[in-house]
């Protein structure tokens, strides 16, 4: 199986809601890394699992959306705690919609919002 990673950074603020969590209940920034990983057991005709300037153009548009941002503000966090768990499946699905080679059988994102805290999901395509 070939892997592919890709990082991005950025910074976006948000709150949580629904418990107590001290200061997080405040707007706070978070500096995120978001990692894609695409996983897949063919090349393409070019020996590339996927084209990187194509998934990294996809990556620019999704972090240019999120940056600097109130992801409370963001209609697809509506009704939801701005958690790092929700955070990475919609990023997830965003470029999973996005990223169409027909040879990822599999595409995670973990999302850090410090050097210590991570979440991921994780998306697996149906073979043909």
């Amino acid at each position: 199986m070939y892997t592919l990673g890709v990082r991005r950074d950025f910074i976006a603020r948000h709150f949580l809601i629904g418990g107590d969590w001290g200061l997080e209940n405040y707007p706070n920034s978070h500096y995120y890394v978001l990692e894609l990983q695409l996983e897949g057991k063919e090349l393409d005709q070019h020996g590339y699992l996927v084209d990187i300037v194509e998934v990294e153009k996809h990556l620019d548009e999704i972090v240019h959306y999120y940056k600097d941002q109130m992801l409370n503000d963001k209609p697809e966090f509506a009704r939801l705690n701005p958690s790092i768990e929700h955070f990475s499946r919609i990023l997830a699905i965003a470029l999973s919609e996005r990223i169409k080679a027909p040879n990822i059988l599999m595409l995670k994102v973990v999302l850090w919002e410090n050097e210590s805290a991570w979440a991921a999901y994780r998306i697996d395509r149906p073979t043909s």
